[in-house]
């Protein structure tokens, strides 16, 4: 995998119980998310809800290179996030995707 390629991350979060709306709330309140699709490189931040299982919380990143990603971990909010993470989450679960040339 090299810095310069596209990267698309998949997050499954496992809220503790009763906790996943607050989470997600939280994180739009704080204008986390919003501050996020600011960032220079992001293309998608969005949550989503599992309508199967109500403790479960997709999120899809996708960056236009994966430099910006690693540089949007560094960024200030991201530590509040670590904050509302351990409060509100039992369980995180990452998936990488990379494009790569034919």
């Amino acid at each position: 995998m090299r810095e310069s390629e596209p990267l698309t991350l998949y997050v499954v979060y496992t809220a503790k119980p009763g906790c996943r709306e607050a989470f997600v709330r939280q994180i739009v309140m704080e204008g986390i998310a919003d501050t996020i699709r600011r960032e220079e490189g992001c293309i998608r931040y969005d949550y989503y809800f599992s309508a199967q299982q109500e403790d479960k919380i997709l999120l899809v990143e996708q960056w236009q290179t994966q430099a910006h990603q690693r540089i949007h971990l560094q960024q200030p909010h991201m530590a509040r996030l670590r904050e509302l993470k351990e409060q509100y989450v039992a369980d995180t679960r990452l998936g990488r995707v990379t494009l790569e040339e034919a």
